[in-house]
């Protein structure tokens, strides 16, 4: 079998790019089991006390207990959130903790109202200090940058904003700074919406069969050099 080399060499970069994927598949994988263990672990232990902590310092989805003031009348409204497949948000409210930090809550998703100029109402009632509990997470993270869109600085509330950073948060609310990560409300918190909170993205499982499926193509690329060229004589 002489095949030629204008194929061979086609079939050499396939088989490269498709093993270079199918690698990157298995340690996206590989890196989603490490963030459910986490996630899991960090749901199994009681509640820590936040008190003066360094919020930045905590591991991700550590789950906490800490006291504040809901500032019911700045809350933001994350859009293009899905929960089973359906549109919605996810509701973001400021807390002011009592040593003067100011940590964003999320309150849990809801579903699309059906119009975009009618965004639905959060409103609820929060008077004085309030002890609430949760796993310490990041802000959702869009997969383009071109799917971002920072809130408003001026207007009314709340305000729609798609995958925000905290510093445009911390802007529109005329804060110099939020605190460096957010807290996912528990689910049996009161003044919350939808909360069946999970590791973000893709499950394990996709990933590693993405993997083996891209392997499976670079195997397939060479079982094909051979099967065409079989029988050639020069």
């Amino acid at each position: 079998m002489r095949p030629r080399p204008a194929w061979l060499l086609l079939t050499v970069l396939a088989m490269a790019l498709f093993t270079t994927l199918g690698f990157w598949q298995w340690n996206r994988g590989q890196h989603k089991l490490a963030l459910a263990a986490q996630f899991e672990t960090g749901g199994k232990e009681a509640a820590l006390p936040l008190g003066s902590r360094d919020i930045a310092t905590l591991p991700r989805f550590t789950y906490v207990r800490l006291r504040g003031e809901y500032d019911t009348k700045h809350q933001f409204l994350l859009d293009n959130m899905s929960d089973s497949g359906r549109p919605g948000y996810q509701v973001l409210t400021p807390l002011h903790l009592e040593d003067g930090r100011v940590l964003l809550v999320n309150r849990g998703w809801l579903q699309f109202t059906g119009y975009r100029d009618r965004l639905p109402d959060i409103a609820f009632s929060a008077t004085g200090s309030t002890e609430i509990r949760g796993r310490l997470d990041q802000l959702p993270a869009a997969g383009l940058a071109s799917g971002r869109a920072a809130p408003a600085l001026q207007g009314s509330w709340p305000r729609l904003t798609t995958f925000p950073q905290l510093a445009e948060l911390a802007a529109a609310l005329g804060l110099p700074a939020l605190q460096p990560r957010i807290l996912l409300l528990d689910a049996d918190a009161p003044s919350g919406y939808t909360r069946r909170w999970q590791p973000p993205g893709l499950s394990p499982d996709r990933h590693i069969a993405y993997a083996v499926q891209w392997w499976a193509f670079a195997a397939l690329a060479l079982i094909l050099l051979v099967v065409l060229n079989r029988g050639k004589r020069t």
